[in-house]
């Protein structure tokens, strides 16, 4: 059979005959144009072997069927392109239709409220840039939400710009005031002490919490329980006793493993504490969350730990059970070379059963902006504290403290071996003050039974109660100094160490005019309780005490507020002839992390009225004091050991001493300032000396 070199999808065939000069057409039969069809439907690409064997079934040459299957390709693909064109061709010609009578529409559209005509290109445009004003703030809302959600979920929290705020500084974003920050006295350049005042307000603004936020709030309230319950289930090897002093701390890896999270420091100076403790305290269960929900309740409880509190807002507070509130507190230690800690956190209280109560506190990312500056860094992880009723008026509670810091400043020496062991700040401070706070509120209800050399009034008891805490919380403010000194070239003569402050006092409760306060603190190798009673030993007061004059002193009054013997308040009268209308009042208290004695000059006249019954809020005071605190660190040698188990077994005691005067004069000159300020400097300076004197210490820097 003849066949040539060309081919159709039709059959045609043609082949050139060199010697006639023409070409020969084949075209193929029937057959062979629908086997070939029906295998171009199984396989349009044959190989080599496919062609031959077709070739050999129709007896066509190899070359044939390879062009056949070519030009059937070809003829299907330009078939397919024309078809594509008329369905792209009618789908245009629809939509242009379509466009004609939208926009024909348009045209003769109308507003269904006013029947008016259709907004004009200018309003459209402003609608336009209105819509994407609202975009740009929705995506900014959307990164904050992720950013707070990110921070609670493990995950690191989106990086943002946050506004660097200090004192006097305020938002421009309208919203709800967060509170007016009072300062207990930053430093004052003298030639500006007319125009200024001690108590600086700074307008820190919150925006309204939206429904998403609180939803998220809560959640992490509800999570931060969660983790707080198993805490204070667990024990080893989550839980840890520390080989050197017994208390318990977390194993990191083990808290890590059940409860992963990123750190929320990442510098190489940031650190996590972590203690636990418990013990009984003498009040009812009710009556310790009704204090812990109220924030001036909680600062007036533990005025030595916290220097400032504040309820931001309450989410929940339909029962006691179940309440969230956002807070604030700002904690320190009493010694003004240690910065104090600023806390913004969620605090969420729930009842587990009739006699069981949960409180836990977490820091919360939204609030963390306003944060002091120059405090240090801190986070609080979930913490806080278990209470169970004992069903005869005391409870038992267990605390848990966990935050990481950043120590960017380096705490000073005398304190790091304190508050690096978790002492200054854990919980075993928080549940000794709690043990002596709710003592001495038991003794100044007349709870327990009195000594009978004691005043015997109730209602002058407790006045005078009344009065010298509000003592202790004044002494406890003043020692919240900035790391700035007012007067650096005195604090750096002989390299003193003293914090110098000058602030003007016109409130209730203090007395008006300029007030000067010092401070420093000292490392002395005496125990606490050792120290303390050198403090109240009438026959040695005269050795160290400006008040007496050199001249010996009596205690005229008395009043316990604890079991202790150094838990009481003293009237005391020095023997002074022209002072003979003046009176000292004195507190002194002691537990197992240290000791204080805070006292102050007060006139007889309002010690009279106060013992009476009187009001006392009015009564001025200005005190001065001591603050005695073990120095973290074991004793190995046995100096100074304590004889009593109310105190920690330290190898010595760390000493602040605060003073404070007035001056009388009302004249703000420099002059004035600067002679002020060196007499309050010298009479610390002698008095410590004095006191180093009279405990064989002098030779110690």
């Amino acid at each position: 059979m003849n066949s040539g070199y060309g081919g159709s999808g039709s059959g045609d065939e043609q082949t050139s005959n060199p010697r006639r000069g023409k070409k020969t057409c084949h075209r193929h039969s029937t057959q062979q144009i629908q086997k070939l069809e029906a295998f171009f439907k199984e396989c349009p690409h044959p190989d080599e072997n496919q062609r031959r064997q077709l070739s050999r079934e129709l007896a066509l040459d190899t070359k044939q069927i390879k062009f056949w299957f070519q030009n059937k390709r070809t003829q299907t693909k330009a078939q397919h392109e024309r078809a594509d064109n008329s369905t792209l061709r009618s789908d245009n010609e629809r939509i242009h239709c379509e466009n004609l009578a939208m926009k024909e529409a348009l045209n003769n559209i109308i507003c269904p409220d006013c029947d008016g005509p259709r907004l004009g290109e200018e309003e459209r445009q402003r609608n336009l840039q209105k819509l994407k004003m609202e975009n740009a703030l929705l995506k900014e809302e959307h990164g904050r939400m992720l950013n707070i959600h990110s921070s609670f979920m493990g995950k690191l929290p989106i990086s943002s710009q946050k506004q660097s705020l200090g004192i006097g500084s305020s938002l421009s974003v309208p919203g709800k005031q967060i509170f007016g920050q009072e300062s207990g006295g930053p430093p004052l350049d003298p030639e500006q002490m007319s125009q200024s005042s001690h108590k600086l307000t700074s307008p820190y603004q919150l925006r309204e919490i939206q429904e998403m936020e609180k939803s998220i709030i809560i959640e992490t309230a509800a999570a931060a329980m969660d983790e707080l319950m198993k805490l204070l289930q667990v024990k080893e090897p989550v839980w840890i006793k520390s080989p050197t002093d017994g208390r318990y701390l977390l194993h990191r890896d083990s808290y890590d493993k059940l409860f992963p999270k990123a750190n929320h420091f990442k510098a190489s100076s940031a650190r996590i504490e972590s203690s636990k403790d418990s013990g009984v305290v003498a009040m009812a269960t009710t009556n310790l969350i009704e204090m812990l929900l109220d924030s001036n309740k909680w600062k007036d409880m533990f005025p030595t730990i916290i220097s400032d509190a504040r309820t931001i807002e309450v989410l929940d507070s339909g029962s006691l059970d179940g309440s969230v509130s956002l807070m604030y507190e700002k904690m320190h230690i009493l010694s003004p070379l240690v910065p104090a800690r600023e806390f913004f956190f969620i605090r969420y209280c729930r009842q587990l059963n009739s006699k069981m109560w949960i409180m836990v506190d977490v820091s919360y990312e939204f609030i963390k902006e306003f944060q002091d500056a120059s405090s240090s860094p801190s986070w609080k992880l979930p913490s806080g504290c278990m209470i169970e009723d004992m069903s005869n008026g005391k409870s038992t509670v267990t605390w848990i403290e966990h935050v990481q810091v950043d120590d960017k400043l380096m705490t000073h020496r005398l304190y790091r071996d304190l508050i690096c062991g978790c002492q200054a700040y854990g919980a075993k401070r928080w549940i000794a003050s709690l043990q002596r706070m709710c003592e001495r509120f038991a003794f100044s209800m007349g709870l327990t039974n009195r000594p009978r050399h004691e005043l015997e009034e109730a209602e002058g008891r407790r006045n005078l109660m009344k009065l010298s805490h509000r003592m202790v919380k004044n002494f406890s403010e003043i020692l919240s100094m900035s790391d700035n000194l007012a007067f650096p070239h005195i604090s750096e003569l002989n390299n003193s160490g003293v914090r110098v402050l000058l602030r003007q006092s016109n409130g209730l409760g203090q007395p008006n005019g300029l007030i000067v306060s010092a401070a420093t603190s000292l490392w002395l190798p005496i125990s606490p309780e050792n120290l303390l009673n050198f403090f109240k030993d009438e026959n040695k007061r005269a050795e160290w005490d400006v008040l007496s004059n050199g001249n010996p002193v009596s205690e005229i009054a008395h009043i316990s507020t604890g079991t202790h013997p150094g838990n009481c308040i003293s009237i005391i009268q020095p023997y002074a002839p022209k002072e003979n209308k003046m009176l000292i009042l004195q507190e002194s208290s002691i537990d197992c992390l240290g000791a204080m004695m805070i006292y102050a000059p007060i006139e007889l006249q309002s010690i009279t009225s106060a013992m009476n019954g009187e009001d006392s809020t009015k009564i001025p005071i200005l005190p001065s004091g001591y603050v005695i605190s073990s120095d973290g660190r074991l004793d190995q040698k046995g100096i100074g050991a304590s004889s009593s188990s109310n105190t920690s077994n330290s190898s010595g005691s760390l000493l602040t001493v605060a003073f404070q005067i007035l001056v009388c004069c009302n004249t703000l000159s420099k002059q004035l300032h600067m002679e002020s300020v060196a007499t309050v400097h010298s009479l610390i300076s002698s008095t410590i000396q004095k006191i180093k004197v009279a405990l064989d210490c002098s030779e110690l820097d």
